[in-house]
């Protein structure tokens, strides 16, 4: 059984980092354990990996010590417990507008006495080898993060009543369908809502995620932090993009100083 070392580094004050990783490449996971990140986003909201894929992903986080967590693409509990019984030791939701809708997901998260997860062996569980199976779901329970995703300005009005909800250990605030549910807002105008937000959910005594972050943007990921932010999430692309550039950029300036010179 492994422990979340994601969750224990936010229970010990620090923040945490993960990639979003959109397709299937277990290297990319492997390769952000290996320089240190602390988990992968698996993205299967936007991203095109079947649950199968997940299970691979997932063993390459455990082979490299990483963390990793699932966006899943809906609500549903059928589709949480398949998510959640390929390994993950997290999951991301979408859209979560609701005190209602974040206690279901809570609940679908978790084994009883703290939820109504079904209960299956596998790898979750080590498939029953190091441990009982009282022992691995009290083991799971306490090891598994909760994350609904504030991206609405319906959630926005709801925040404080869905971080109340007991079971959830995260709220993740996502600038791109928040600016969208605004009417498509400026930059400015949803960094101005996400300013007002991370304070008001971490004074609630929960974690709080932000995403849409860019490899360029340094201050305003830390500004985020110093506001309350304990878990950023960057794209895997962003950060390619971002260094790809850097170092042809470099190069080419490099060699333009050598041309002057001769």
């Amino acid at each position: 059984m492994r422990r979340n070392l994601t969750k224990e580094k936010l229970l010990n004050g620090f923040p945490v980092f993960g990639a979003i990783i959109h397709e299937y490449s277990p290297g990319t996971v492997e390769i952000f354990g290996a320089i240190g990140y602390d988990f992968v986003m698996i993205d299967c909201e936007h991203g095109s990996m079947s649950v199968d894929q997940v299970e691979n992903m997932v063993r390459g986080a455990e082979v490299f010590g990483i963390t990793p967590i699932a966006r899943i693409p809906n609500h549903e509990d059928s589709t949480i417990l398949r998510f959640l019984d390929r390994g993950v030791q997290g999951i991301i939701v979408p859209h979560v507008n609701t005190r209602s809708q974040a206690e279901a997901v809570a609940k679908a998260a978790r084994y009883h006495p703290e939820g109504h997860r079904g209960i299956g062996g596998g790898r979750p569980h080590d498939y029953g080898v190091s441990m009982s199976r009282d022992e691995s779901i009290k083991f799971v329970n306490e090891n598994i993060l909760v994350i609904p995703m504030v991206e609405e300005v319906e959630a926005i009005s709801n925040v404080e009543e869905i971080a109340s909800v007991e079971g959830v250990d995260v709220l993740h605030v996502a600038p791109g369908d928040l600016g969208q549910s605004m009417g498509n807002a400026s930059q400015a105008e949803i960094w101005e809502v996400m300013d007002m937000v991370v304070p008001k959910i971490r004074a609630s005594g929960k974690w709080v995620g932000v995403g849409g972050n860019s490899p360029t943007e340094i201050n305003r990921v830390s500004d985020l932090i110093e506001l309350g932010a304990n878990l950023i999430t960057i794209a895997s692309h962003g950060l390619m993009k971002n260094g790809a550039e850097s170092f042809r950029k470099s190069v080419e300036d490099q060699l333009k100083k050598s041309s002057l010179n001769d």
